[in-house]
């Protein structure tokens, strides 16, 4: 089998899906890309290009070739057009679980309220709407669940009321939720990812400078690791940071699956007249995104990144 494409994946619609999420559906056989579709190549004023999204589908047997499904649907709460980000799903007795962030409407600018939604599937396509999750803040995005006990699931997020801090809260049904408040509290950041791998309790989050790493013991007292992705890649597709991230651990395998904006991050991508030029400019090349992945690796205590590296599973 040769080596899994690079760009991993690219939204073949507006160019620019993030916040990518990872999942093998056993009764398809088939592994499940979701994503923020941002609509780069739309027309738009201010930020309303990054609202308005819904969340891409496509699906792949291998990993090596990827089919566009469209995105979910049904999700409205209320009507108009309204905007999903961020989707984070895990499977439960009782079926699938979605977590996803929400604005209503399509704003052009960045003060309105964020919500955390939760739907629940069997088969990812059809989901019902439970709840609005009750967090006690009006500015909560990006949701990350993890069962860190047998009857304890725990909720990770960034709560832009309260400093944009990776906050913290549980509960033991994922309807119900204990708020038990900020729980990273070294630098602002967004995107938070809970994972076991190499003996350890790891959280991941996009620091806006890479993806900022701490180890745990007790996935609550967490210690700052090196930084990962926080230096261009080679590949034209791949020449800028890494944001947002999910982990799949397989098979002993520490998988990292990440977006990346090259022209928006990468300083030699245009010089900054080109740059400050196509900003103004509607459908801009600078918006738009690539999916990337590759293995992360343990050693002495640390995670490694080597994104230049042909991944293979």
């Amino acid at each position: 089998m040769p080596a899994l494409p690079k760009p991993f994946y690219q939204d073949p619609i507006y160019g620019s899906p993030t916040d990518p999420v990872l999942l093998w559906f056993p009764q398809e056989h088939l592994w499940y890309l979701f994503y923020t579709q941002r609509r780069a190549t739309d027309q738009y004023v201010g930020v309303s290009w990054v609202h308005g999204t819904r969340i891409g589908v496509a699906t792949s047997p291998d990993g090596h070739k990827w089919l566009y499904r469209g995105t979910l649907p049904d999700l409205d709460i209320e009507p108009g057009c309204n905007t999903f980000w961020a989707p984070e799903m895990i499977l439960a007795a009782d079926g699938f679980h979605m977590f996803v962030s929400y604005v209503q409407g399509v704003p052009a600018d960045w003060d309105y309220e964020r919500k955390i939604l939760h739907y629940t599937s069997n088969d990812l396509w059809h989901w019902t709407f439970q709840a609005v999750v009750d967090l006690q803040s009006d500015r909560v995005i990006d949701a990350c669940i993890y069962q860190v006990k047998p009857d304890l699931y725990k909720m990770w997020y960034k709560d832009e009321a309260h400093s944009s801090l990776t906050t913290a809260a549980i509960s033991q049904d994922l309807y119900h939720w204990t708020v038990l408040g900020p729980e990273i509290t070294d630098c602002h950041q967004e995107g938070p990812n809970v994972f076991e791998f190499a003996g350890h309790k790891w959280l991941i989050a996009d620091a806006w400078q890479g993806l900022a790493v701490y180890r745990s013991e007790d996935f609550c007292h967490w210690e700052r690791c090196q930084d990962i992705l926080a230096d261009a890649g080679t590949d034209p597709s791949d020449c800028a940071i890494g944001h947002h991230a999910d982990i799949l651990v397989k098979e002993g395998r520490a998988f990292i699956v990440y977006f990346v904006t090259p022209y928006l991050d990468s300083q030699t991508a245009l010089d900054k007249a080109d740059r400050s030029q196509q900003a103004r400019l509607p459908g801009s090349i600078l918006n738009q995104a690539t999916v990337q992945i590759a293995e992360l690796l343990y050693r002495d205590g640390q995670l490694a990144c080597r994104r230049n590296d042909p991944v293979y599973w």
